[in-house]
């Protein structure tokens, strides 16, 4: 696929859960989980033990059926080593432009974090396919983004941090392409606990409440 079809795909999903874990096992068994709620990609971050290798796993369990992406990339040696075992895409928490160069010689899309609208536009001009915009929920949640896509239409933004159940819809309204969801959906402590059918619900309910905006998004227009 190319870096514009990934992106594609992961603008119809809309949503990237954003997968932290205390082990390589819980890892995958936490993306296991929320594939079988019917979302179809995942960030695995490098903050896993053994985050690279969970990655070459997932791709050889999933192949084509799972969009795996590698999350909290903070430079173009990691960006390269997640790549190349298998992660379709590369997000960021910040910006470093030598890691949006890694990506791009790969054809990979790659979602720099930013914050600031200097920030949002350096990053986009950098070669950005879509910029992260985070820790989104301490700045205004959804309404901060409507802000953002006032001077900036052009640019693919995707909020993290303050998404949940709640707020989802009012992201996706406010003209959010997708969203990262890390706890509300990706529950450490279910996690812990061994509550993988907790996570495949929550999975389905969020792609419910995907559909549900979309359908007033679609109403309105």
């Amino acid at each position: 696929m190319t870096a514009a079809n990934i992106l594609s795909a992961l603008v119809e999903g809309a949503i990237v859960p954003v997968v932290r874990a205390s082990s390589p096992e819980a890892a995958l068994q936490a993306v296991e989980a929320i594939a079988n709620g019917g979302i179809r990609a995942a960030e695995i971050t490098m903050t896993v033990p053994g985050a690279v290798r969970v990655l070459e796993k997932l791709a050889g369990r999933f192949g084509s059926n799972l969009l795996l992406g590698a999350g909290t990339v903070l430079d173009p040696e990691t960006a390269r080593a997640c790549i190349l075992s298998g992660a379709e895409f590369i997000v960021s928490p910040s910006l470093k432009p030598a890691t949006i160069e890694m990506a791009k010689r790969y054809s990979k899309p790659v979602f720099p974090g930013a914050l600031t609208p200097t920030e949002v536009l350096t990053a986009w001009e950098a070669g950005a396919d879509a910029v992260k915009v985070f820790p989104c929920g301490n700045v205004g949640g959804a309404k901060y983004i409507k802000a953002l896509k006032g001077p900036f239409p052009q640019i693919d933004l995707i909020p993290t941090g303050g998404v949940n159940l709640e707020t989802i819809g009012d992201f996706l309204k406010a003209g959010a392409c997708a969203v990262g969801v890390g706890g509300e959906l990706v529950d450490a402590a279910l996690i812990q606990q061994g509550r993988f059918d907790v996570l495949t619900e929550r999975a389905r309910q969020f792609l419910a409440a995907v559909a549900k905006a979309r359908a007033e998004i679609a109403a309105r227009s």
